[in-house]
């Protein structure tokens, strides 16, 4: 384990804390904190260097990272780090074949932050060790490409935005779409009245998700540092999935299910249609992790997994605006087109994202009347951004990021908190009513009943799980009159992990 402490990392600081930009379109609102603009932000990056970029995480996402990387001659690889030394050294030789030279590979991304000539670190890592990674990155000066969700919890979103004011630094989170033509035209053509007024937006993840396999007792890979993999994670000793690497994303420790995975790109999306940059004022989450039992046809089936495979999360925003995310993780049918996308709901008609590069509208009569494409490039926004010292030019920035991020996060504290409270059909139907009577609610919860009986789940046996209400306040990003809710904003972190309080970075 290397040595190096947070007070090394500030000693050595190549770059003095310097502020952060305005907000600049209207398609990408920009938070408070951005807009806090001092003169004389201090030059970080002479344009005439490459910078020195280490990629921290070398599973199946380190290969894009890899790529738009070595597309860009303004930079080189340097580091690869992966407490698994299989993984890296892997990806090492991907780039060597590629580049025809080798990054040096580190376990612990510690050893590679000492050096100066390093300036860049993206993340590509498992959940729960984007912030740390983030926080320690900026600590030592280095700009942070960090992918979604970019915390695993609500603390540690607070704690990157508090990292980028204080240390001056860029810091991108992987929601790519806000970098395509495709969003960047829905979002002007919606937000200026394209499709009406619009008080409802819906992300979707209809994605199959079988099961990761029986929960037991499985084997660390000999190639993996458990110690450092676990970072701020507890260590389960053994683990509990047949499959260690990818599966962790449904193990809540770990990772934040399918509503922490693929949810914060579809709520990006979701909120920004809905022109909210805020928590919301409540929520409430329902469903399980059904089917698998059917699926194996063994009514006594436990799978590894802890997170939900069916959850419907409705965000509450006031003002009659709502935001619903669905997962689903059963075979399923498109809606509207869509599987893994948005719909954002208009008075006019409504507007589909159905690919990161594709958006279509209609009217309400269900005609096209318009289509949106066009792919971009987020890493040379962020690139673009540590050269040019302009915080505003993100299209990603960490608020941003905390935001899309927080939103399963709560969505995900309100089943965790109601895991016990299984209801009856009728029951959950009475619950939703009370809780936002809109139709469109009602709507989906009777779609999502049908989606799980016509998948062979017999509800009586395995009823839903009924989330708790949650009140939040939005001004502070916390929950409201509620201990235990509370207490899942953060978790218990291990001595040498531990991602700090805001106002301690």
């Amino acid at each position: 384990m290397s040595a190096f402490t947070r007070r090394r990392f500030i000693e050595n600081s190549l770059f003095s804390a310097a502020t952060l930009a305005a907000s600049n379109g209207l398609w990408l609102p920009k938070s408070a904190y951005a807009q806090e603009v001092q003169e004389n932000q201090e030059e970080k990056v002479s344009p005439n260097e490459k910078l020195g970029v280490m990629i921290v995480g070398c599973g199946g996402r380190s290969a894009d990272h890899i790529s738009a990387y070595l597309a860009d001659d303004r930079v080189v690889i340097l580091y690869l780090c992966d407490p698994d030394q299989s993984r890296a050294k892997s990806r090492a030789d991907m780039v060597e074949q590629k580049a025809g030279y080798r990054p040096k590979i580190v376990a612990d991304l510690r050893d590679a932050l000492v050096d100066p000539n390093l300036d860049v670190v993206s993340c590509a890592s498992a959940n729960h060790w984007h912030a740390l990674c983030g926080v320690w990155a900026m600590q030592a000066g280095k700009h942070a490409y960090i992918e979604k969700p970019i915390c695993h919890n609500i603390h540690e979103g607070k704690a990157l935005i508090a990292c980028a004011k204080k240390y001056g630094v860029m810091c991108q989170v992987g929601s790519q779409c806000r970098s395509n033509k495709a969003l960047k035209d829905a979002f002007e053509f919606a937000n200026t009245g394209g499709i009406g007024e619009i008080k409802l937006t819906r992300g979707l993840c209809y994605k199959r998700r079988k099961s990761i396999g029986a929960l037991g007792k499985y084997q660390v890979p000999e190639t993996v540092d458990y110690n450092l993999w676990s970072g701020p994670a507890p260590i389960v000793d053994p683990p509990t999935r047949p499959n260690f690497h990818y599966d962790w994303h449904w193990q809540r420790l770990y990772g934040n299910g399918d509503l922490g995975n693929q949810g914060p790109h579809q709520t990006d999306i979701a909120r920004t249609f809905l022109g909210v940059d805020q928590f919301p004022t409540s929520v409430i989450s329902y469903g399980g992790r059904l089917g698998y039992q059917a699926e194996r046809g063994d009514d006594n089936y436990v799978d590894a997994g802890d997170t939900a495979n069916t959850e419907v999360s409705i965000y509450n925003y006031g003002d009659g605006k709502t935001l619903v995310f669905e997962t689903r993780g059963l075979e399923t049918d498109d809606y509207r087109g869509a599987k893994i996308g948005v719909v954002a709901h208009g008075s006019e008609g409504y507007l589909v994202q159905i690919q990161y590069d594709y958006c279509a509208a209609f009217d309400k009569d269900m005609n096209m009347v318009k289509e949106f494409r066009g792919g971009g490039n987020h890493f040379r926004n962020f690139i673009d951004a540590v050269l040019n010292n302009d915080y505003a030019s993100l299209n990603a920035d960490a608020h941003c990021g905390h935001l899309s991020a927080g939103l399963s996060h709560v969505g995900n504290i309100s089943y965790y908190l109601g895991e016990d409270n299984k209801v009856s059909v009728r029951e959950g139907r009475k619950i939703i009513e009370d809780f936002a009577s809109a139709d469109d609610n009602l709507d989906t919860y009777q779609r999502t009943i049908y989606h799980l009986v016509e998948n062979g789940v017999n509800l009586e046996k395995y009823p839903i799980s009924m989330g708790r209400v949650l009140k939040i306040d939005p001004t502070t990003d916390s929950f409201v009159d509620d201990p235990e809710a509370s207490k899942m904003e953060t978790r218990e972190y291990r001595d040498d992990f531990v991602v700090p309080d805001p106002d301690k970075v």
